[in-house]
C-alpha cells in the first residue's frame, strides 16, 4: 500500500517505462545513479507492445546524416546490451544481425530503393547497403514468389525481441538497485534549484535529474520542465502467424520470422490520432504484400492482430535536449525504441548522468520546429 503523501529520493528519474524510458533508466543505474523509472503501465498507449523488433540502419537518417551516424551506432552498441542483459537478469533478449533485407515487388520499388542507397551512401557514408537482384535474393532466402524483383540488403541490421528487451530492461535495473514504479499517473512536475518533484496522486518522486521519455504524454509533461515534445500518433497495424518451420533467419522491413518460429507482418502508416485498432481493408494489403513475398504464408493461421501508435515527431527523427529553463530536465523521444535502445542505454543514458548530451545529438533538440522561414 502506498502511504499517504510518501516522498522518496533519487539521484534521477525517468518518467516512461517503454523501452526509450527502460533502456535509458537502466542506462542510468549502470552508470552508479539511483534511479526511479515511474511508469503509468499498460494503460498507456505503449509504443512497444507494437514493435515490429528491427535492429534497423539501411533507410535511417535520409537527409539527417547524423540521425545515421547514431542510429549506426546504437547497431554497434546493441551486442554489448543483449549480452549485459543476459549476464544480468538471465533474459535473452533474441538478438541476431545477419543483415537484413526490403523487398522490392516492382520495378518501381527497385529504382526508388536504389535511389535511397546511393543518395545515403553520399549523405553519410557507406555500410554495405547495397541493391541485389532476384537471383541473388533467391540465393539467401528460399520461396520467394514471383512478384519480388529483388531487394536493398545491410549487414548491419538485425532483430530482437521487444517484448524479452523490455523485461530485460525492467528487471536490469531492479538488479542494479533501481526502482520500477508502474501504475503512476505523473499529475505535474515541480522544478526547483538542483531538483524536480514528481507528483503523482500522494505520491512525490524527487529526484537532482529528470528524464521524460513518456512517448505521446511527453507532449504534456514536457513544459513542466521547460521543454518541447511536440509528439503525435502514428498507427501501425501487424500480424502474427501461427509457429512455422523455420524459412527465415534473416529480417525484413514487412516480414519477420521471430525465435519461437511464428512470423510477424506489418508496416502500415496511418495518421488516425489515437485509434489504436485495427481495419480488415489495412491488413487485407499486409497479407496481400506478404503472400506476394513469400507464397508459404497462403495457408498459415493468423493467431493474433493488432494496431499500435507509434510517437512521431513533426520530422520523424527524434528528438533529445537538455531543459534550458531547467537545467538536469531532459527529453527523449523517437519512434525507433528498439534499433536505438544500444545507444539510449549506452551512450546517452551516461552522458545523462554526467549532465551533459553528447555534441552528436545537437541537431535533436525540439528548436528546429522552431527555425523562421526569413
Amino acid at each position: 500500500m502506498r502511504a499517504a503523501g510518501a516522498t522518496a529520493t533519487f539521484d534521477a528519474a525517468v518518467i516512461g517505462g517503454g523501452l526509450v524510458g527502460g533502456a535509458i533508466a537502466w542506462g542510468l543505474a549502470r552508470a552508479g545513479a539511483a534511479t526511479a523509472l515511474i511508469d503509468e503501465g499498460d494503460v498507456a498507449f505503449r509504443a512497444a507492445r507494437g514493435n515490429f523488433g528491427l535492429v534497423w540502419v539501411q533507410s535511417k537518417g535520409d537527409n539527417r546524416p547524423e540521425y545515421a551516424h547514431w542510429t549506426r551506432r546504437s547497431a554497434e552498441l546493441w551486442p554489448g546490451l543483449a549480452a549485459s542483459l543476459a549476464d544480468e537478469t538471465g533474459v535473452d533478449v533474441g538478438l541476431a544481425q545477419p543483415g537484413g533485407l526490403h523487398f522490392c515487388l516492382s520495378e518501381a520499388e527497385m529504382e526508388a530503393r536504389g535511389a535511397l542507397i546511393n543518395r545515403m551512401h553520399n549523405q553519410s557514408g557507406g555500410i554495405g547497403a547495397r541493391l541485389l537482384s532476384r537471383a541473388e535474393v533467391q540465393d539467401m532466402v528460399p520461396g520467394l514468389g514471383p512478384e519480388v524483383r529483388g531487394a536493398s540488403y545491410s549487414p548491419a541490421d538485425g532483430h530482437a525481441s521487444p517484448l524479452y528487451l523490455l523485461r530485460a530492461l525492467h528487471a536490469g535495473l531492479i538488479g542494479r538497485g533501481g526502482r520500477y514504479l508502474p501504475g503512476r499517473t505523473v499529475e505535474r512536475i515541480e522544478p526547483a534549484p538542483g531538483s524536480f518533484t514528481i507528483v503523482c496522486g500522494a505520491e512525490r518522486f524527487v529526484s537532482a535529474k529528470l528524464v521524460i521519455a513518456a512517448g505521446l504524454g511527453s507532449r504534456r509533461l514536457a513544459p513542466m520542465a521547460g521543454l518541447d515534445m511536440p509528439v503525435d500518433p502514428l498507427r501501425g497495424q501487424i500480424m502474427v502467424t501461427e509457429r512455422m518451420q523455420r524459412f527465415l533467419d534473416m529480417p525484413t522491413v514487412f516480414i519477420r520470422q521471430t525465435a519461437e518460429g511464428s512470423v510477424m507482418v506489418g508496416d502500415s502508416h496511418e495518421d488516425v490520432g489515437f485509434d489504436n485498432g485495427t481495419t480488415p481493408a489495412v491488413l487485407q494489403d499486409i497479407a496481400r504484400r506478404s503472400v506476394a513475398t513469400f507464397p508459404a504464408l497462403a495457408d498459415k493461421q493468423i493467431v493474433r492482430a493488432w494496431g499500435a501508435l507509434r510517437v512521431m515527431t513533426p520530422d520523424g527523427f527524434p528528438i533529445y535536449e537538455q531543459s534550458a529553463r531547467f537545467p538536469g530536465a531532459f527529453a527523449a523521444t523517437c519512434h525507433s525504441g528498439v534499433t536505438l535502445a544500444g545507444a539510449h542505454a549506452l551512450a546517452l543514458a551516461p552522458a545523462i548522468a554526467a549532465g551533459a548530451l553528447p555534441p552528436a545529438l545537437d541537431s535533436f533538440a525540439s528548436d528546429r520546429f522552431h527555425v523562421s522561414a526569413d
